[in-house]
Order: C-alpha cells, then sequence, then structure tokens
C-alpha cells in the first residue's frame, strides 16, 4: 500500500461573504491510496484561517502521513490527531479502498432511492444581492434558508423582518450564522430581536474560547444559540463533554473535516445524544469528492434536521460527480459517473 496526495486550486464561481471577510477560492488537498491495483481517494478539507492544523508545517505531516499509510489505524490516527482535516481525509481515502468505490457508506441515498433534505445557504453582500439570492433559493422550493449575518447588522435585520412578514415559520424555517462577528453585549440584543421574528437559530453569535459567556447567551431564553466554530480544535473526550455542558446549547453543528472525521463526528453525537442536545452536519466548502462522504455519512444518522450540504455548486469548476440538487433535497445518481482528479 501507497499514499500521496495533490494540491489543487479550486475558485469559487463569486466571491463568498462572511464576517470572517470575502473568500475568493479554495485550496484543496487530494490523498490517494493505492493498493492491489486500485486508488483510493479523499479530501482533507482544510479551510484556511478556521482549521486547528491551518499550520505553517501542515504539508510535511500530510507527507508523513502518506509515508506511514501502512501502520494501523489507531497508530495513525492518534499521531494526526492535532490534524483533523488530515484524518478526514484519510478516512475517506480507506473507506473508498477498501469498498473499490465512492460509494464509502451504501444506502438508500447511494442507489438513489432517498434524498437529503438541506437548508439554502445565503451569503453576505449587499442588500440587493442578499435579497437576489433569497427569491433564487424560494422559488426552487426551499423552507429552510440560513443567512450569513453579522457585518451590516441593521440592513441585514430589516431583510430578516421582511422575510418573516412575508412568510411564517411554520413555512419558512429561518437559520442565522454569525461566525462569532457580535460583542456579548450585542449578542445579547441580537438574540432578542431574533427571537421576536421567530427565527430558528443564531449559530456561533460571539467568537470561540468565551465559554461563560456563550454559556449566558444559550440560557438567555431568547433565540436558541447554536454552537459551531467553538468545537474546533476540543480534542478531547472530557473537554467536549465539559464544553457541552457548561454551555448547554440548544443545538451543535458538525464539520466532520474540522472535527477529525467520522469517528470523532460520531463521539460529539454520542455525547448530544446524552445531554438532550440538538445537531446537524454541515459541510465546509469541500468539493464534491468531500460533499459526497460528508452526505453519505449524514443519511446514515438519520437526522430529522434540514442539514447543510448546499456548497456544492458554488465552485466555478467542481469534481464531476453523481451529486444532484432537486430542490431542496441533495441527492447521489449512481448513474452518474465520478470524474477523479488523478
Amino acid at each position: 500500500m501507497k499514499a500521496y496526495y495533490k494540491e489543487i486550486l479550486f475558485p469559487f464561481a463569486n466571491p463568498l461573504g462572511t464576517s470572517r471577510g470575502t473568500l475568493h477560492a479554495k485550496e484543496v488537498f487530494f490523498v490517494f491510496v493505492e493498493k492491489d491495483g486500485f486508488t483510493g481517494i479523499g479530501e482533507t478539507g482544510l479551510f484556511a484561517s478556521l482549521s486547528f492544523d491551518d499550520v505553517p508545517h501542515y504539508r510535511e505531516k500530510l507527507s508523513w502521513a502518506c509515508q506511514n499509510i501502512a501502520l494501523p489505524w489507531e497508530e495513525l490516527s492518534q499521531e494526526l490527531k492535532e490534524f483533523p482535516s488530515i484524518v478526514f481525509g484519510l478516512e475517506q481515502a480507506l473507506l473508498s479502498l477498501k469498498n473499490r468505490s465512492m460509494e464509502l457508506f451504501p444506502s438508500d441515498f447511494t442507489l438513489g432511492k432517498q434524498g437529503i433534505a438541506i437548508n439554502g445557504l445565503i451569503w453576505m453582500g449587499d442588500s440587493a444581492f442578499v435579497q437576489s439570492q433569497i427569491q433564487k433559493k424560494l422559488e426552487v422550493g426551499y423552507s429552510c434558508i440560513k443567512m450569513k449575518i453579522g457585518v451590516d447588522w441593521p440592513s441585514e435585520l430589516a431583510i430578516l423582518e421582511g422575510l418573516r412578514k412575508r412568510f411564517p415559520k411554520e413555512t419558512l424555517e429561518i437559520r442565522v450564522d454569525a461566525n462569532g462577528a457580535f460583542s456579548f453585549l450585542d449578542a445579547k440584543e441580537v438574540l432578542k430581536k431574533l427571537q421576536d421574528l421567530q427565527i430558528h437559530s443564531i449559530e456561533q453569535p460571539i467568537k470561540k474560547g468565551q465559554i461563560q459567556e456563550m454559556a449566558s447567551l444559550a440560557n438567555l431564553g431568547a433565540c436558541p444559540v447554536v454552537l459551531d466554530e467553538e468545537l474546533i480544535g476540543v480534542l478531547d473526550f472530557e473537554n467536549q463533554k465539559t464544553l457541552l455542558k457548561t454551555i448547554s446549547p440548544k443545538y451543535v453543528i458538525f464539520k466532520p473535516s474540522l472535527i477529525g472525521g467520522f469517528e470523532k463526528t460520531d463521539r460529539w453525537i454520542s455525547l448530544c445524544s446524552e445531554l438532550g442536545i440538538g445537531w446537524w452536519i454541515t459541510s465546509a466548502l469541500e468539493t464534491n469528492i468531500g460533499l459526497s462522504a460528508i452526505s453519505q455519512y449524514t443519511f446514515t444518522k438519520n437526522s430529522p434536521m434540514f442539514q447543510g450540504l448546499g456548497t456544492g455548486g458554488l465552485f466555478t469548476q467542481n469534481v464531476p460527480s453523481p451529486l444532484e440538487l432537486k430542490g431542496q433535497e441533495l441527492f447521489y445518481n449512481p448513474e452518474k459517473p465520478w470524474k477523479l482528479p488523478s
């Protein structure tokens, strides 16, 4: 068995605006594992400025992982504990190699029989651009949208007020994502406004690391708080449990590429089940290789909530794959071939 990686830059079709800045392209690392004439492939999912393992010696560690691919998985994954995205990529590549297929988690999803309901993601921009995105999502049938907020709150609030006037919560579920944009004091007022508008939830209202402040917001009795970035870099089980018990959020979001792959996501899900915390799974701007893996895994978890898996169309030229969007559902069409990088 041998392994190697390839690095490719994928430009976005349109600049993606968040409270952390504007994104123009994604640097992607694909991992290839070869054995007995078959090659498995995975995507590491490194997210610049956000991933815990966005460090100068990342490529060096990825090379080490490829050189030591024959190590037992327990030993390999432990050595890579502080490189969650590499573990994520290797999990995919090894599953692909084992199954001799890009069907990593066979199910009715990979058979094309069932889809996954997802939220419509609304990126930041001027008011006209945001309104245009919302209208397009509504026209194709989305009943749940997620809007990025935190750059121009008065304008964002006006958009949310107008949207709620048109659609009651029974018709349209509205989620917002602040990416840690607000101060603690401002967040308290924002949560109250969102509660008045019957907004489903707000992701990461303040920057990660403010545990007591986040706990205070989660227990404010206003709009439900969702943890997202807060999970990044919390590697030990006891620390994970302490984090969830201290903050006691209504919901948690899992991005497998940022928290160490599928085994680690399973552990977080078990903790949430134990503590009565809701959750859903979101992609983190992966290409179709990573997105397909996350989607296949997500389907097997049987979550009743809208998932955050609608990022495949953001690139000017994605990896051709069986993934298809039909309305607000993501499908896997086994009749469509993969065209994998080599």
